[in-house]
């Protein structure tokens, strides 16, 4: 289950605490998802460096509810190239992996696959910005990726590519080691439009769900769309049954 700080951190420690209790007695993998107003391109220092603070801080409390992973939209392109936006992010995330190895937080740091052109997160650089971090891999939304290829990236092979794609830049463990979003898309010339129920949608979530099978992918899938426990249950099931 997914910790939302969206809107906002609004957790107390005390809270934290009693989740994790919870968790660990019904036996639940947590994982948190750090507030939207994240942006670690802005061009105002001022604002990158709330953000480092945001990240920062939801995985701290995180940390104490005993979540496993959190994850963190990057923020967008702006001016910058793919590869000088690449380098920031890798740098500031540096910096957050150290403050949290520093107070002894252990937690994946995880930057998402976006679905918004104009968002920093294709696939090849959700990677480049994790290869060699300790603490760092990517969080792969197959949805957002679906939106952000317009459609094309949407059957067995293109999805079978992902996770090759994976292993091959950051290792057999990272498969061992996923954090993985699925919901139903809808897009348009900009890539991601909104996030749709799975029968709502063009998304081909069965065959993701095939390739992860046929990968023997260990780790989290985060059910996305609107009808959070209903898709779940899909998901669950369509796995299953393959």
């Amino acid at each position: 289950m997914e910790i939302e700080f969206v809107r906002g951190i609004r957790m107390s420690n005390e809270m934290a605490l009693e989740v994790r209790k919870i968790a660990s007695e019904l036996g639940i993998v947590l994982t948190v998802h750090a507030p939207y107003y994240i942006n670690l391109l802005s061009t105002d220092q001022s604002k990158v460096e709330a953000s480092i603070k945001r990240i920062v801080d939801s995985a701290r409390v995180g940390h104490l509810a005993s979540a496993w992973s959190v994850v963190f939209h990057p923020g967008y392109y702006g001016s910058l190239t793919s590869n000088e936006a690449t380098q920031r992010v890798r740098e500031y995330l540096k910096i957050i992996t150290k403050t949290l190895s520093d107070e002894g937080i252990e937690i994946w740091v995880r930057p998402e696959l976006m679905g918004g052109l104009a968002e920093f997160g294709s696939l090849e650089e959700v990677v480049a910005v994790s290869e060699g971090l300790e603490n760092v891999l990517p969080c792969i939304d197959f949805a957002h990726l679906y939106a952000r290829s317009k459609g094309t990236v949407n059957d067995y092979q293109s999805f079978r590519n992902v996770l090759e794609f994976l292993e091959k830049r950051l290792g057999s463990d990272a498969i061992k080691n996923m954090h993985i979003h699925l919901s139903g898309m809808e897009y348009g010339d900009r890539g991601e439009v909104k996030h749709l129920n799975l029968y709502e949608s063009s998304f081909n979530y069965v065959d993701v769900l095939k390739v992860i099978k046929e990968f023997k992918v260990s780790g989290v899938l985060i059910s996305e769309s609107p009808n959070l426990e209903d898709d779940a249950l899909i998901m669950l099931n369509t796995y299953n049954s393959l």
